[in-house]
């Protein structure tokens, strides 16, 4: 048996890690030389054990200290996990949910696990006093509802844990709340000892300029959901499901439930087996999907952002990011729904929607977590901005597409040249695109043998349209979303004209 195999096997008898002993003795060594009320952070990715961690921090603080300790979550699937967990590191534990009004003869348990919400509720109103607690442990501590609880706990050691050492809120930064960050194993790290999948992510050009940026910081579900649940966007989603990921089990992430139900119905009259999942679904209606989600191969689920914590299923071949986000926490946990292990997996892909890789690196990319925690403004602040994107990138035709224009040469065309040329001519700017639009029916007209496979063909070059739209639009100062619209749609317009004429030139001959 190899060590790695070992060590899985030691991980499903509740023993940890060597990694993540590492991190416990550095845990341990920080409470043992820090005052008892100190705060501490712990950084560890999305599928590397925090709550393995944690649990096994508990069972030995019990048994040291002879402490309670309370374990907060923002979410009542997570608190019915960690309390599964717990139990089975041999934890005797409590969970504090809607229906505990009081601890009266529970006291006795030496551990409590509740939501934040309704912990601060009975705290409030005098009807839970927990006595004795020297540790409180956060989970998702880079959410901001945990801090109205700091206060209660005064004289506790408090112990954050997070994939993602940055606050949910500019405003409110996670050093102001934590005296020190421990820096766990990085994601390449556990992708080389084969803790977690491998992803291979492939990035769509999307100009996200309508978008808009709320109180919040990040995109508003209003200004994106005109953008992803339009036509365009709609077709570019089948289209890179179809190319990339068709026939694997894919789940797709939406900023809006009106945008994830137009992605079911796109997928439905595609013939395609999908379904749909919203915090408005009830308990029962959400277990009976994802247990479909998990007996069916090849299963599509589309849903509004309730998958990103508290939700694991190995299984996953395929993330579509369907949504533009500005949250690095969001993008890692999207990214993390897929990264689990199985001895048949060690690899999934990603399809990027919303240019998230290119405003955050890649997921698997070095990064400086302690920089970030100390200097938050700062990393906000260097994110490239959704102008820089688009003015960057540079759009490759898929190698299955390229193999459709096998009879030309050359299919390369450089708008931007193409208009500095037409500019110091003293010609009018649109004749940039024109030259375009000829370049274009010329290939299509090389690899297709009459007017109807030419119509596919030219649609299916829709990408590279968009591309050069933009950077024309660029060239002439003139880049507003409705402007590029119309131009998009009269360039193909003029495209397919262009290819009638040329067939009715072949016809008449």
């Amino acid at each position: 048996m190899s060590d790695n195999a070992k060590e899985k096997e030691n991980q499903s008898k509740k023993e940890l890690y060597n990694y993540q002993l590492k991190d416990l003795d550095r845990i341990f060594t920080c409470m043992d030389e820090s005052p008892d009320n100190f705060n501490l952070l712990y950084q560890l990715p999305t599928g590397g054990g925090k709550t393995v961690i944690f649990s096994e921090i508990v069972r030995r603080y019990i048994a040291e200290k002879k402490k309670k300790v309370v374990i907060l979550t923002h979410r009542i699937e997570l608190s019915k996990q960690t309390s599964k967990m717990l139990t089975g590191f041999n934890v005797p534990n409590m969970v504090i949910n809607s229906k505990v009004k009081t601890l009266e003869g529970n006291e006795h348990y030496m551990c409590y696990v509740a939501m934040v919400e309704t912990l601060n509720n009975r705290l409030q109103d005098g009807q839970i006093d927990i006595e004795d607690v020297g540790l409180v442990i956060i989970d998702e501590a880079h959410y901001n509802s945990f801090r109205k609880l700091f206060s209660y706990f005064e004289k506790a050691f408090i112990l954050g844990v997070t994939a993602t050492p940055l606050s949910s809120n500019v405003k409110l930064p996670m050093k102001d709340n934590y005296r020190k960050l421990i820096v766990g194993e990085s994601i390449s790290s556990l992708i080389d000892k084969g803790f977690l999948a491998k992803a291979g992510i492939h990035s769509y050009d999307v100009g996200l300029g309508t978008l808009q940026i709320g109180i919040n910081g990040d995109y508003t579900v209003k200004s994106s959901e005109i953008l992803y649940t339009g036509h365009i966007m709609q077709e570019k989603l089948l289209s890179a499901y179809e190319e990339r990921a068709k026939g694997t089990k894919t789940l797709i992430f939406n900023n809006g439930i009106n945008t994830s139900r137009y992605v079911y119905e796109t997928f439905r009259e595609a013939g395609y087996d999908v379904r749909h999942l919203d915090n408005t679904h009830s308990n029962k209606e959400r277990k009976e999907i994802l247990k479909w989600f998990k007996h069916t191969p090849g299963a599509i689920l589309t849903s509004v952002s309730i998958l990103t914590t508290g939700f694991d299923e190995p299984t996953v071949e395929t993330i579509i990011l369907n949504r533009a986000t500005r949250s690095l926490t969001l993008y890692f946990q999207m990214i993390g729904r897929g990264s689990r292990i199985l001895p048949n997996k060690d690899k999934f892909q990603v399809i990027d929607l919303g240019n998230n890789m290119a405003r955050f690196g890649r997921w698997d990319a070095p990064m400086d977590w302690n920089d970030i925690f100390h200097y938050p403004d700062f990393y906000l602040e260097n994110l490239v901005s959704d102008e820089d994107i688009e003015r960057n990138f540079e759009y490759k035709m898929p190698p299955d597409l390229r193999a459709e224009f096998s009879k030309s040469e050359n299919i390369e065309f450089d708008i931007k040249a193409e208009y500095e040329k037409v500019f110091a001519q003293g010609l009018k700017s649109k004749i940039a695109l024109e030259r375009s639009i000829e370049q274009h029916a010329q290939i299509v007209f090389e690899n297709t043998d009459d007017i109807f496979d030419a119509r596919v063909l030219a649609s299916r070059l829709r990408d590279e349209i968009s591309y050069r739209i933009r950077l024309y639009s660029y060239c002439i100062m003139k880049n507003t979303q409705n402007y590029k619209d119309w131009l998009e749609e009269d360039y193909m317009r003029k495209l397919r004209l262009k290819l009638s004429q040329m067939y009715a030139n072949v016809a008449a001959q």
